[in-house]
């Protein structure tokens, strides 16, 4: 349980300060997520999330996830990481491979975990990449080792698919 709560915290904190990096009339949404008023949030961040922000995909489907603020739903959750990990949010990519991993609103697939788990991993701020191989690392050592070089080839695949083609979320004050 105590490895559960660190990894609600990493990812919180991890989603708060993202939100604080791209703070603008949508703040009010991710301050509410920041104080845990997750009914507020929800309401807020959901629009975004409708419109295709990556971040508030995110953040929406961990609060589905897990309950807080709306009910709890693997299903919604999963298709909400989905979204955004297409878009390339590494938590997104991160939480989709856990649900891979579990079985949550998705298939049990450890090739697909170890896939998006790889991606998150690579695509990770410094401080999140650590936490992120760890993770990785420990649905690899359940795995064959066929199964991770299919994880690999995957993930390859996926990054190499995305070359070329503009960032969604990239905008010209993050640059």
């Amino acid at each position: 349980m105590r490895g559960h709560s660190s990894m609600t915290v990493s990812v919180l904190a991890l989603t708060i300060g993202l939100a604080a990096a791209d703070a603008r009339p949508r703040a009010d949404g991710w301050a509410a997520l920041a104080r845990g008023d997750y009914t507020r949030a929800a309401a807020l961040l959901g629009p975004l999330a409708q419109r295709g922000q990556p971040r508030a995909m995110t953040a929406l489907g961990y609060m589905y996830d897990n309950g807080f603020g709306v009910p709890q739903s693997y299903d919604a959750a999963a298709e909400l990481y989905i979204a955004a990990a297409e878009h390339g949010d590494p938590a997104a990519q991160h939480l989709l491979g856990l649900s891979y991993d579990k079985g949550h609103g998705v298939d049990q697939d450890v090739v697909l975990a170890y896939k998006w788990l790889s991606l998150a991993a690579a695509a990770a701020s410094q401080r999140q990449r650590e936490p992120y191989l760890r993770i990785r690392n420990a649905v690899a050592s359940k795995m064959s080792h066929e199964q991770i070089i299919e994880g690999q080839h995957l993930s390859l695949e996926w990054q190499q698919s995305r070359i070329g083609r503009p960032r969604r979320e990239a905008s010209a004050s993050s640059l």
